[in-house]
């Protein structure tokens, strides 16, 4: 291996982890890194030959000392481990949700400042070229003038989802807060890729309302409203009590025309079909995405020419809300009379009665749950927004 070729360590290779493990795989057969270490509390199953495995990244960092680190362990670990590594000269893939706090957002910040280094987050799906497409018909106004941005998911969660850790469905673990809620974990990406089409994105003011099918600290079914200082407002509505699946569509209302994004697939739709190309037909984006982590390592390699795609600070204005929505009151119980259970044991789902009409109405009226009349809604709580970033988000352009 030649001596410039990155080193890079996979801390938290098991459970998600192992998604990584095979792109760090992928990326060192081609000769562009080394993978020189795993780390894990839990059993790493068949590690590549050669790779030593540490309990912790203390222990790692004892013996190795890598160029990158990709950091894929339990959010409320993030900071800690994120500080260390790059107190011993890594750069970072850090997992989303990247942090808890905008305190903690700004430490990291500094952290990384100090030491030269730069992290990138995974919310893969901003390397989507259909995302950048949405973002350029947006910007050259195809769609007209945008009245809102709408982002909706249905998932099917069992009992056994919030007995995957000891901190799921928590609001706090260990004495830290804990980002496990519907909003800012499992719909992360489908909150964020909303914020990446919201130009600037500066939140203003927040109407939220959150409920819980079952005995958690968090949120299973929510709707969230933004309103920024400029520019139309983002809703977010989303449940893991639904009886069927939508990834995490993200709807955008034009005044000529309108679009549909699908998440994870990366299609794009425009109604009417040929809004996106003025007198002509609709764009088609390139397939696939960029992926993070050769992104970065393009970025390590010429950084004035390769912009990171998701750089940190792209990812500011996402903490602000998390941390605003993690701080609100508990979520409203759903009375029993508003779910169905289906199955037993683990496999047990709940399902929250109209859930799936009302957050398909929220996205197509732009409206929370209890505008859209759903039994179960009560009225949005106002909440209050820490201090705004300094400037709008950017994303690099994938294409």
């Amino acid at each position: 291996m030649n001596r410039s070729t990155p080193r890079v360590a996979l801390v938290g290779a098991a459970g998600h982890g192992t998604h990584h493990l095979r792109t760090i795989s992928r990326l060192a057969a081609a000769g562009r890194v080394e993978l020189a270490a795993l780390c894990d509390p839990r059993p790493v199953l068949e590690p590549p030959a050669g790779v030593p495995v540490f309990p912790d990244h203390r222990a790692m960092l004892d013996q190795v000392r890598p160029d990158i680190a990709v950091v894929s362990t339990p959010p409320h670990t993030h900071l800690p481990i994120a500080l260390d590594l790059v107190a011993a000269g890594a750069d970072l893939l850090l997992e989303k949700p990247p942090v808890a706090t905008l305190a903690e957002h700004e430490t990291l910040a500094a952290a990384l400042a100090d030491a030269g280094r730069v992290a990138q987050i995974g919310f893969q799906a901003q390397g989507s070229h259909a995302v950048a497409t949405l973002r350029h018909s947006i910007a050259e106004k195809r769609l007209g003038e945008v009245r809102g941005i709408a982002a909706a998911g249905t998932w099917i969660r069992p009992d056994s989802y919030y007995a995957r850790s000891a901190w799921a469905g928590r609001r706090r673990h260990e004495g830290r807060p804990v980002l496990d809620g519907a909003l800012v974990n499992p719909f992360a990406h489908t909150l964020m890729l909303g914020l990446a089409l919201v130009t600037p994105a500066v939140p203003v003011s927040i109407e939220l309302e959150r409920y819980r099918c079952r005995e958690i600290e968090v949120e299973d079914t929510a709707c969230l409203r933004v309103h920024f200082d400029t520019g139309p407002a983002l809703l977010v509505a989303v449940t893991l009590c639904a009886p069927t699946a939508r990834e995490g569509d993200i709807v955008v209302h034009g005044t000529e025309a309108s679009a549909v994004l699908e998440y994870p697939t990366d299609r794009l739709a425009f109604t009417p079909p040929g809004a996106a190309r003025p007198g002509g037909a609709a764009e088609s984006p390139p397939a696939g995405r960029a992926d993070l982590l050769e992104n970065l390592l393009d970025h390590r390699r010429d950084p004035a020419a390769v912009p990171l795609l998701v750089p940190l600070e792209a990812t500011r204005t996402f903490t602000i809300l998390a941390e605003a929505v993690v701080a609100a009151p508990r979520p409203v119980r759903v009375p029993a009379s508003s779910t169905r259970e289906h199955g037993t044991g683990p496999a047990r789902t709940v399902e929250l009665t109209g859930v799936d009409a009302a957050v398909t109405a929220a996205a197509g009226r732009l409206a929370m749950f209890h505008e859209s009349g759903a039994a179960w809604a009560r009225p949005a709580i106002t909440v209050p927004v820490g201090t705004p970033p300094s400037g709008s988000l950017r994303f690099a352009d994938p294409s």
